[in-house]
């Protein structure tokens, strides 16, 4: 008898035909399971592909054959893995597909914030034809400028190589230091926190969204960075103070930002939406279809590594029987 997996969500069918290929798989042909379909079906499931739900302790304990929870991102913030833990199941996440299109994601916003691609589209919109060569119009121009990435895993460094393309000098910030070999290699220099955010002309965030890590970029920081400095969120939306933000933006503290995350998502302030100076993004990092496709595939890899073949990929808690 084949054991039974369930998608929650619209993942595009090329993306889960080998996991179809190997298990009894359910997945919605209209519209993504809602929260009290998904718990009504949990519990002659093995897999949970999870996809826009949480996977809290009331899911958990409701999965009572779960083996592996995989989700279709890189960020876990969502899942309770330590409880996962405690009950043995697998939490399994798919750092390599998100690396491309979010770094890309990166790079749209940073342009389109420093350059104020938005103020133009919505003047022209209007009817009205901005003058670019008066100063309250201009944007800022990214050759000689310093990229400060707050988080260098993956998706940092390709963010940094791309910058580099386009003249900026790179400097970042991790917990753990790069060694020396990889920092030649990507051509990059370590910068303490206080330095990072006093000397970049533009921050990205690339971290994870941990205790350590909420709230960090708040009124203080942003009262230490460059006025004409600018802010970009790809990672996870709890990493600003979002009241702060708004704050520093309606001040001009900061020049602009540009946000694909929020912390109170999918809620965006009113406060948020009313400022000229902030492209806003609906967490479409990686919103392309060639994307959704590679994460469902990386996703299914996980969940037929555990189930198949007893070998877990790309976990993230510490199931003991799979480390």
């Amino acid at each position: 008898m084949k054991r039974k997996v369930l998608v929650t969500g619209k993942a595009p069918e090329s993306g889960i035909k080998k996991l179809q290929a190997e298990f009894d798989v359910t997945y919605p042909l209209d519209k993504p399971f809602s929260r009290r379909e998904v718990l009504q079906m949990l519990p002659e499931y093995d897999g949970l592909l999870l996809m826009g739900l949480k996977g809290d302790r009331e899911l958990i304990d409701t999965g009572t054959n779960l083996k592996i929870i995989a989700t279709s991102g890189v960020g876990f913030d969502h899942i309770d893995i330590n409880y996962a833990q405690a009950k043995g199941i697998v939490v399994a996440n798919t750092p390599q597909a998100v690396r491309m299109p979010t770094a890309e994601m990166t790079i749209a916003l940073l342009l389109a914030t420093v350059r104020r691609l938005h103020v133009y589209d919505q003047n022209l919109r209007s009817g009205n034809w901005l003058d670019a060569g008066q100063l309250q119009n201009m944007g800022m121009s990214l050759e000689g400028k310093t990229l400060g990435i707050y988080g260098m895993g993956r998706i940092g460094s390709t963010v940094g190589q791309f910058a580099q393309v386009l003249g900026m000098n790179v400097i970042y910030n991790k917990r753990h230091r790069l060694s020396p070999t990889k920092e030649q290699e990507l051509n990059v220099k370590y910068a303490d926190f206080s330095t990072l955010i006093r000397d970049a002309d533009v921050i990205t965030l690339h971290a994870p969204s941990t205790p350590q890590t909420a709230g960090v970029f708040d009124i203080d920081v942003f009262n230490q960075m460059k006025r004409t400095a600018y802010i970009i969120n790809t990672a996870r939306g709890k990493l600003i103070n979002q009241a702060d933000l708004i704050t520093a933006l309606e001040n001009k503290t900061i020049a602009g930002a540009g946000l694909d995350v929020f912390e109170t998502e999918p809620e965006v302030p009113e406060a948020l939406r009313a400022l000229d100076n902030v492209v806003l993004s609906p967490h479409a990092g990686t919103g392309t279809l060639e994307a959704r496709t590679a994460i469902a595939r990386e996703a299914s890899v996980n969940i037929i590594a555990l189930l198949r073949d007893g070998q877990a990929k790309n976990m993230v808690n510490q199931v003991a029987q799979y480390l």
